[in-house]
């Protein structure tokens, strides 16, 4: 008896401190939250370092845009003063939308303790699930008021998953220790921070092209309205808005009425959607998905309306994945994609050319589409690569998607021009 009046104690006091730190701390409504994101050369993923534990440590992590949650190896190399693991049925565990109780048969170490919560995770490259223990333990970012960064905000009980080790084996960037997801989950990183710091539920990303030292960022926040200017340009000025659904898995999705090549028309997403069973015709937006993906009927519709806007001798032998490549040379300019969204009048996502090809040998670049099959897990997928140097903000409090109508090269900027990321 006393052991059980023990363990409802501790529970008691774990779950009165855990919502004393999601409610004690309101900041400022003019600030955003920074994280600095890379691009991998080798995989076209993006990936940013999430600063964690006690003391504080960069852990580097893949940017997973529908995501459920946070997940870090915790099998290996995984240090700190601060970590706990919440005890089953606590409120952490009903927040993490878990009633699954896990024992770890081995001593106690960050991932593996007796009566804790289980959570799964998922590797967003190969789609691997595995079943890891849900921790909390310090997490930092840094505020900002503009183009430079301020001090480091901390979240002194983040709540995220220690998933198996196995899940890293395959489709990741090298020496990447886990995924920092973005979707629309109750302990996804967007959700915890707007919920801690009182912020509007919003964030921004803007993913940069490039994979040397150049930096995009995610901004979490009311950007457009805090951050109006950007070095003297109104860089969210041209934004447009489109209706955003979020699926029964926290994925990001929008409605795409149909699609223009050079003003050329490609099969209709709608009918495609209507003929094709167990699919709602949405669109989704990935960021673990390096390039774009049709279902098959609408590639094989894509392909032909792209390859007739270019000159045939210009075509030569295809390089897998892709099946549509050119002499770069032959090339003087590509034809430019138009997703029209919602309604056959909505607004219009436009995809450069530069977003839709890849060079993949020296002179031969590829049109960087890929064939989703019959049954892809939705119609279109828009991928990292078409993500790239545009800003696109995921508005959550009004159930919107913004996207750039010209690209940030028309003001001269890059994304990794936002922030100044020196020493970070």
């Amino acid at each position: 008896m006393a052991s059980i009046l023990y363990f409802l104690v501790l529970s008691l006091s774990c779950s009165f401190l855990f919502s004393l730190s999601e409610s004690n701390y309101v900041m400022n409504p003019a600030y955003v939250l920074v994280l600095p994101t890379q691009k991998d050369a080798s995989t076209g993923l993006h990936w940013t370092n999430l600063l964690k534990r006690t003391p504080l440590t960069q852990v580097p992590v893949l940017v997973d845009l529908n995501g459920n949650q946070v997940w870090l190896n915790c099998e290996q190399h995984y240090s700190s003063k601060t970590y706990q693991a919440p005890f089953c049925h606590s409120a952490q565990c009903f927040r993490a939308n878990t009633h699954q109780c896990l024992s770890c048969p081995a001593a106690s170490r960050p991932g593996c303790h007796k009566n804790t919560c289980g959570l799964m995770s998922t590797n967003p490259v190969t789609q691997q699930n595995g079943l890891g223990e849900l921790g909390q333990d310090v997490l930092a970012i840094h505020v900002s008021l503009g183009t430079q960064l301020g001090e480091l905000f901390t979240v002194p009980q983040f709540l995220f998953s220690c998933a198996p080790s196995f899940l890293l084996q395959k489709g990741l960037p090298r020496n990447i220790e886990g995924v920092a997801g973005l979707g629309h989950a109750p302990i996804s990183l967007p959700n915890q921070l707007a919920s801690h710091f009182g912020l509007q539920r919003q964030f921004t990303i803007c993913l940069s092209r490039y994979s040397s030292s150049s930096k995009g960022a995610i901004i979490f926040g009311d950007a457009p309205n805090n951050l109006p200017e950007f070095h003297g340009h109104p860089i969210f000025h041209d934004l447009a808005y489109t209706p955003l659904t979020i699926t029964p898995q926290g994925e990001y999705n929008v409605r795409v009425n149909s699609i223009r090549i050079n003003q050329y028309s490609v099969t209709p997403v709608r009918k495609i959607s209507s003929t094709t069973v167990g699919h709602s015709g949405g669109t989704m937006i990935s960021t673990s998905t390096p390039h774009m993906v049709l279902q098959q009927s609408l590639y094989v519709s894509f392909v032909q309306v792209f390859a007739q806007q270019l000159p045939k001798q210009a075509q030569v032998k295809a390089v897998a994945p892709f099946e549509l490549c050119f002499h770069s040379k032959s090339i003087s300019e590509y034809p430019s994609v138009e997703l029209v969204m919602e309604k056959p009048n909505g607004p219009v996502w436009r995809i450069s050319g530069e977003d839709l090809t890849v060079q993949t040998q020296p002179g031969v670049s590829c049109l960087a589409v890929v064939n989703g099959g019959m049954q892809p897990s939705a119609e279109i997928t828009i991928g990292a690569r078409q993500l790239e140097e545009n800003l696109v903000v995921f508005d959550l409090a009004k159930s919107r998607v913004g996207f750039s109508t010209s690209p940030l090269s028309s003001l001269g900027l890059e994304c990794g021009d936002l922030f100044n990321f020196v020493n970070v």
